[in-house]
């Protein structure tokens, strides 16, 4: 079951005529904070966005003076459309979910403050999360197998073998804290299960005040949430850390972009193709950091999983948030997923005593909204889509993806290409068992991520197309590995009771997990004759996918072009084989009697998928389904035993180990000016380096010094297992950290050819000698030499890890200066005590002319103000100087504490022991 909500927060005096009464169902009596009320003081609030209406009423509810005063409200109540940003919103959540990587890591710096705590001779028990805490296990498991009827049950029973230690640990720590629980593997991934189970709705105090669903979650896509008009995004496990043991979520007052949304999509077009529309055109818009809001007649005619699939893609395209307000669809879903009558009706009857229910731009809605400003899109305009082949906003119409795939093949790298010669396409290349692979050759297929495994419409959709693929007696090639990882149970159920999984099964796409795989690098490996043929001739395969990410190396790497692509987009693709056909007027392939069979002969009408959505929403199979989490979590899960006690005993294990960001720790803060001196330079990266780059994710390679480590402690090869099941031992992460296989640290000159070489190296400074960042690092700390890492525009862009900055942090790494900065990277990176920095006005790594041997020292000074001026000195080998002003990204106040404390975990603990 979800973790019990806490008791409700001190009495807001300042406000206290704004709490009133309501009927929240027929016979029941309760109260609420009144934005209707506050708005008798500032009439400002009546047109306000929707999403920052339910910001402030969090804001309301929690002001006692102190983390939360009337002058945030104030200021709240009377936002601007447009305006200087320079005041933070302190957000108070109603919970945190988790996924597990991120998850482990934050329960272990739970468990490392409950040592401190015994250290220091207090209970440990003031270590507790004060609001409701989930972690849903859904990133662990690996399509090992794929194929058969089998694959599920062999794919589990590998990933209790490779986590048990992980799974151990979370079971300590379920009987450890009072508000955490666990969601077991084998239910799905974290965000179709917030959406189908977690998601209340509207919270009720002990005192019977209502509240609305907010959260933070440690992964990107908690937006996808925003679908059911629940406030909330993702943040780094150091940020959602912080807010359940206290804190306030701190973040600038956001521009929000309203998205109108008119007409309707056409016949074919699919949810996924929207999104891929919505998302080059907020990229485009340049929305980073920014509240979408979308709104408009053509927002109220999309269903609810429709909603959450665009809400999901919000760290694609750049925004805090993709919110949609509540409506009746929103209703129509909490009573399809089995909420109770009771709940729907506290729901309801909650919102539009608030004022807010209904879409914006429609007649339900009361009043006008004010938005910093609106981009407009006619549903009848968006065509089928993919997005690829590196970057989730590089849209393809599906027309063009055969020719844009063959022109991207003979670019240079630096145009997103892949340097291939201009005849690359006739290029055949015979395998050592006998198979031939070309460029463009589709080796893996996955129906796969949270963004589309949610939506019942493309999900039947792609079962529909296989069951015509089948009667037409099309097949899929042997050497594909095709995979379907439902986002839930009742997706299989579902697609049962429909008649169509037998039909995905025929041609392949078996069920072989419920959990994240393909769209984080879990997609299992190659067989080996086909990596040994992909890198010895330099082969540019494909992966299609149904997932939100598809950054290098990500998927498999040695898959170098990955397209997203709609549920049946994947199956059709799959049958066709290969990128480089046009399946707009090619054949998909040959059927019986050798004919030709076209994507239109088998891609199902809207009338046929809507005649199947009965199937899809029945409150019986989400009750029964959920029911089991507590009642029937799997023999596996129950066989998992684990030590018990308020503080971990710290086993030896390879997977968790005693984090060390709390050694040395008093209760008095070592931090003062911001300075930097006598700094080394350990990168040089372009633009667009991800936490992908940064973070260790995926395979662990065993000449790595992550492999290398490992074998050390006596761990086989094949039990290396992921990087991301690994997050919970440092040891593994900080080796890990600026490892990636596709990572080009431009301090290293190119070869004779113009390339780059890539993975995760450096050369040591003064000597010049390249060597493994992390075992450069290792020296500069020994030698007592700080670094620093230079970077372009994005930085830090993707998932929202926390091993990027505590990776960063744990090889000795002081500050961070980019073009600009991802948002919550940036964020993690003050979190750890890093300095982020940024180039002002054409200021560039480049333009200064830096190769990699110069000294660097940076200052700040001793009164640290948010986004203050820094100062960069660099002596170049020749002695010459040069200096430059950057702006400190340290953007809050609440952030100059954190950094003063040397992150934002001492100071919670500091906060935590003091009281």
């Amino acid at each position: 079951m979800p973790a019990k909500p806490s008791a409700s927060p001190v009495v807001p005096h300042a406000f206290a005529s704004t709490l009133a009464s309501f009927a929240p169902a027929a016979g029941q009596k309760g109260q609420f904070w009144s934005l209707p009320l506050l708005a008798q003081q500032f009439p400002n609030i009546k047109r306000l966005p929707v999403s920052l209406r339910i910001v402030l009423e969090s804001v309301l509810r929690n002001c006692d003076g102190q983390k939360v005063t009337a002058e945030h409200v104030q200021q709240l109540a009377n936002w601007a459309p447009v305006a200087e940003r320079t005041e933070e919103i302190p957000f108070v959540v109603a919970r945190v979910v988790l996924q597990d990587f991120t998850g482990v890591p934050l329960l272990a710096d739970l468990a490392a403050m409950r040592n401190v705590a015994a250290r220091m001779g207090k209970d440990p028990k003031t270590i507790e999360p004060l609001v409701p805490v989930d972690l849903v296990v859904d990133h662990s498991i690996m399509i090992d197998h794929f194929g058969t009827k089998k694959s599920l049950d062999l794919n589990m029973k590998l990933e209790f073998e490779r986590n048990r230690e992980r799974y151990e640990f979370m079971k300590w720590g379920m009987q450890a804290f009072d508000t955490f629980g666990v969601v077991p593997p084998g239910f799905g991934i974290v965000h179709q299960v917030n959406l189908e189970y977690l998601a209340r709705g509207v919270h009720k105090s002990k005192d019977k005040t209502y509240y609305p669903d907010t959260l933070v979650g440690t992964d990107s896509h908690t937006t996808m949430i925003n679908g059911i008009g629940v406030v909330g995004w993702g943040v780094g496990g150091i940020e959602a850390e912080a807010g359940m043991l206290g804190q306030p979520v701190y973040f600038l007052t956001p521009d929000v972009v309203g998205f109108e949304m008119t007409g309707a999509l056409r016949e074919g077009v699919t949810a996924t193709d929207l999104v891929l529309t919505v998302t080059e055109i907020l990229r485009r818009e340049k929305v980073v950091g920014s509240f979408v809001e979308f709104f408009g007649p053509g927002v109220a005619r999309l269903s609810l999983p429709d909603r959450a699939t665009i809400g999901n893609m919000a760290p694609e395209y750049g925004a805090t948030m993709g919110f949609f307000p509540v409506d009746e669809k929103t209703i129509e879903y909490f009573e399809g997923t089995g909420r109770t009558k009771r709940e729907i009706e506290a729901f309801e009857a909650y919102f539009r005593a608030q004022e807010l229910f209904g879409i914006p731009g429609t007649p339900q809605f009361k009043g006008t909204v004010d938005y910093t400003r609106v981009v407009s899109l006619d549903l009848g305009t968006v065509v089928p889509s993919l997005a690829g082949p590196k970057r989730p906003q590089d849209r393809i119409e599906i027309t063009n993806l055969s020719r844009q795939f063959g022109e991207l093949l003979s670019k240079p790298t630096a145009e997103n290409g892949f340097n291939q010669p201009a005849d690359a396409l006739q290029t055949r290349v015979t395998t050592s068992n006998g198979i031939e692979l070309r460029h463009g050759d589709i080796l893996i297929a996955a129906i796969t991520s949270c963004t589309n495994t949610s939506n019942p419409g493309v999900m039947l959709a792609a079962g529909l197309l296989a069951k015509k693929a089948v009667e037409a007696g099309l097949k899929v090639s042997p050497k594909i590995k095709t995979s379907l990882a439902p986002g839930s149970r009742i997706v299989t159920e579902y697609l049962e009771n429909a008649g169509l999984l037998p039909y995905l099964e025929k041609i392949g796409f078996n069920v072989a997990a419920y959990g994240c795989t393909t769209c984080i690098g879990n997609a299992g490996d190659l067989i080996p004759e086909f990596n040994e043929a992909i890198v010895q001739h330099d082969l540019v395969c494909a992966a299609v996918l149904s997932g939100n990410r598809n950054f290098e190396a990500r998927i498999h790497p040695n898959i170098k072009a990955n397209f997203l692509a709609s549920p049946p987009l994947v199956v059709a693709y799959a049958l066709a084989g290969s990128v480089t056909r046009d399946l707009m007027t090619e054949p998909i392939g040959k059927g019986k009697g050798g004919r030709d069979v076209y994507l239109g002969d088998i891609w199902p009408s809207s009338e046929e998928v809507h005649k199947l959505m009965r199937f899809a929403m029945r409150p019986k199979a989400f009750r029964e389904n959920y029911a089991r989490v507590a009642s029937k979590p799997g023999k596996l899960w129950q066989q998992i035993n684990s030590t018990r006690g308020q503080v971990y005993d710290w086993p030896v294990s390879s997977y968790i180990a005693e984090p060390p960001f709390f050694q040395g720790f008093d209760m008095q803060p070592k931090g003062g000016a911001a300075r930097i001196t006598g700094a080394r330079l350990m990168a040089l990266f372009g633009d667009s380096i991800t936490t992908d780059h940064i973070s260790p994710a995926g395979a662990i390679k065993e000449a790595s010094p992550g492999g290398q480590y490992l074998l050390s402690r006596g761990v086989a090869k094949a039990d290396f297992n992921s990087y991301g099941s690994r997050r919970g031992h440092h040891e593994v992460m900080m080796r890990g950290t600026f490892a990636n296989v596709r990572l080009k640290n431009l301090m290293i000159p190119p070869k004779a050819d113009g390339s780059r070489e890539e993975g995760g190296y450096t050369l040591f400074q003064p000597t010049g000698d390249k060597r493994f960042i992390y075992d450069a690092a290792m020296q500069y700390i020994a030698d007592g030499t700080p670094t620093v890492v230079f970077g372009g525009e994005e930085y830090g862009t993707g998932s929202s890890r926390d091993w990027a900055a505590k990776g960063t942090q744990l090889l000795g790494i002081k500050a961070v200066v980019a073009r600009s900065f991802e948002r919550i990277h940036r964020a993690n990176l003050v979190g750890m005590g890093v300095l982020p920095l940024q180039f002002l006005g054409s200021d560039s790594w480049e333009t200064l002319g830096l190769t990699g041997n110069e000294l660097i020292d940076i200052e700040v000074g001793d009164d640290i103000r948010p986004q203050a001026d820094a100062l960069l000195r660099i002596t170049r080998a020749d002695g010459s100087v040069k200096t430059v002003t950057l702006r400190l990204r340290i953007d809050t106040a609440i952030e100059v504490e954190y950094y003063r404390h040397g992150g934002i975990l001492p100071f919670v603990l500091r906060q935590l022991l003091a009281a």
